[in-house]
């Protein structure tokens, strides 16, 4: 990411929740326009490309005239990113960027009515604060998930129950060290998982919210990233790539998120997720309609079959993640009777989800320091 746009993300930061403004939503819709432009984490919006039995756009497309084109961004950065040099009309925002996108008027507020679904969508989230901001609603929940540690069954017979094998220098069950073997995420919002561990690890700090960090509390953080950097093969932020080095690099351990370990699993790779006895980080999604976008018609008729039960059950199974709509963890035969409890629908309460870091009148590091401090961790300095 370069300085320039670190810059521009600090500046759509620096406004207030109240001073964000966009256009009123329609009131009703018109003629479909045919096409339609959607930025997605990779796996989130499939066509049956890679598995035809995983495929909620073809139908889509059949039943709207909705031509569905899709570019993958692989994190919140890239997203906000690209937003903000426009052409696209939804993204599928994480909480680590949707109140950025609001702030920097880079979407618009929805009209929910327009939404015949939106009755159906969870209670948990339906008035989520990474999308809901001063009485407007800022898209359409997509799905969630946690963060999880992945970990190379082999090396690990018994499943770690910490974040240390990836935090602190050590050796590992098979007698060989952790250094070199282990990856962290490259993105600047890792920086709450290793709070989430110095929470635990470190109880005389006094974090209670991994994004909400004093300068005290941070300079801790930073010390057992900086620390951690010896230990790191990669930091990931390519799926393809972490699970390449998963099979072929020695990689043994990671954070990651489900979608990965089920593709690896489902490739015979010994490969098991665990949630760590310190927590976890994770995200809720939302589908966002850019203030700009060219095909609006397409855009909420997406969002509504976005909601559809089958949809979001095919979409967890795939993914590993969990339905928005609660019918959709009994809606898809390809996710199964008990594969929301597997995903973890359970652990909603428990899971520290992505939210951008503010620095509230001073009293914590903002998001800004966040990202020049972590690229600098990165590059080891």
């Amino acid at each position: 990411m370069s300085k320039k746009f670190a810059r521009s993300s600090l500046c759509a930061l620096s406004m207030t929740i109240l001073t964000a403004q966009a256009a009123e939503p329609p009131k009703e819709l018109g003629k479909a326009e045919g096409r339609l432009d959607i930025i997605a984490w990779p796996g989130y919006i499939e066509r049956g490309q890679t598995d035809k039995n995983y495929d909620w756009v073809s139908q889509f497309e059949k039943e709207t005239g909705c031509k569905v084109n899709v570019k993958t961004a692989a994190t919140s950065d890239e997203m906000v990113s690209l937003m903000a040099k426009g052409g696209y009309d939804l993204v599928t925002a994480s909480g680590d960027a949707s109140l950025r996108l609001i702030m920097g008027k880079r979407v618009q507020p929805i009209n929910t009515a327009l939404i015949p679904a939106w009755k159906t969508i969870d209670p948990r989230m339906v008035n989520g604060e990474w999308f809901n901001v001063d009485g407007k609603v800022y898209g359409t929940p997509y799905q969630w998930g946690p963060n999880l540690l992945m970990y190379n069954t082999k090396t690990f017979p018994t499943p770690p129950d910490s974040w240390a094998v990836v935090f602190k220098e050590q050796n590992l069950p098979d007698g060989k060290t952790n250094k070199g073997r282990v990856q962290a995420y490259d993105g600047p919002i890792y920086i709450a998982d290793a709070a989430l561990f110095v929470k635990a690890t470190q109880p005389e700090l006094g974090i209670s919210d991994p994004y909400e960090l004093t300068e005290a509390q941070y300079a801790a953080v930073v010390k057992v990233l900086k620390d951690q950097h010896a230990l790191i093969h990669r930091y990931w932020h390519d799926t393809t790539v972490q699970m390449s080095d998963f099979k072929n690099e020695g990689v043994v351990a990671s954070s990651a998120w489900p979608y990965q370990a089920n593709a690896l699993k489902a490739e015979n790779q010994p490969i098991a997720t665990v949630f760590p006895k310190e927590g976890v980080t994770g995200w809720a999604d939302t589908t966002m309609l850019h203030t700009d976008a060219k095909h609006p018609v397409c855009a909420y008729k997406w969002m509504n079959w976005s909601l559809t039960p089958k949809v979001q059950g095919d979409l967890a199974a795939w993914f590993g993640s969990l339905p928005v709509v609660p019918e959709g963890c009994k809606a898809s035969t390809l996710l199964g009777e008990k594969g929301c409890e597997t995903n973890g629908y359970t652990w909603f309460d428990k899971i520290s989800f992505w939210k951008t870091p503010t620095a509230s009148d001073g009293k914590y590091v903002p998001y800004n320091r966040w990202v020049q401090d972590y690229i600098a961790i990165m590059g080891g300095r």
